[in-house]
């Protein structure tokens, strides 16, 4: 029988090459995003490129009661989710402290902490109860080291970085296996929703080196999630090779 993955911010980027990936690689995909038209053209797309069965659902991981309702929804053999691959997540805008905007804050610390709890405190007692499961918190290179500009940003994902620490400890009793992934520059929409639209300023962030892309990082988290049942990735820091640390890269000069 396949095994079962719920995927959140499924309809871009990481989420989404994750999505088809494991699709294709013996796993039922629930997908879960904001944007419905996204979603149902990824399922298409999930069922003529893949036999795996796919299920969507449209819901905020922002909003408890929607994540609640919309994980108890859940029938059958789509209740026995074997992965939860927490992906959704952003960045809004790059400002030194004294100039933040609480409302980029909020959203942040909402969607990247809060959203990511709200989805795990619904899925985790599932795969309690069935004593299997592997949760993958999707963190950042913005986890381990805090650059100027990213503070509120990298607070968000330093607290990725503890929860998955606290929630493999709190799980390990149910044999739940929790991996971290913290990617470091990943070309996806990730710049563009930062930059709220701008997409000159977005592409100048690769410019003159090749970043990590989505199904990178996709292929990074299938690896850890079939390893045997007796390993556990727990922290993966991920990096382009032109990439050494949050702020320090490798630029190729135009000719």
């Amino acid at each position: 029988m396949k095994k079962t993955a719920l995927i959140t911010g499924a309809t871009a980027g990481i989420g989404r090459a994750t999505a088809l990936l494991l699709a294709k690689n013996g796993f039922d995909v629930i997908i879960t995003g904001r944007r419905k038209e996204r979603l149902s053209e990824l399922g298409e797309e999930i069922r003529s490129t893949s036999d795996a069965g796919v299920l969507s659902l449209h819901f905020d991981v922002r909003n408890p009661d929607e994540v609640r309702s919309s994980i108890a929804s859940l029938q059958g053999h789509w209740r026995d989710i074997d992965v939860l691959v927490n992906s959704a997540g952003l960045a809004a805008r790059l400002s030194h402290i004294d100039d933040g905007l609480v409302d980029d804050w909020e959203r942040m610390i909402d969607t990247n902490i809060k959203g990511l709890l709200y989805v795990t405190r619904e899925v985790s007692p599932l795969m309690v109860s069935r004593k299997t499961g592997h949760i993958i918190n999707l963190g950042s290179v913005a986890g381990k080291e805090v650059y100027e500009n990213g503070n509120v940003y990298c607070a968000t994902k330093y607290a990725v970085d503890a929860l998955s620490k606290a929630m493999r400890i709190d799980l390990l009793g149910a044999g739940i296996r929790v991996t971290n992934i913290a990617p470091g520059m990943v070309n996806t929409e990730f710049s563009t929703v930062r930059f709220k639209g701008d997409t000159k300023r977005a592409d100048s962030v690769y410019e003159g080196l090749t970043p990590l892309y989505a199904d990178d990082i996709a292929e990074t988290i299938l690896f850890a999630v079939t390893r045997p049942p007796h390993v556990n990735l727990n922290d993966i820091l991920i990096m382009p090779t032109a990439q050494a640390a949050a702020t320090i890269v490798r630029r190729e000069k135009s000719r």
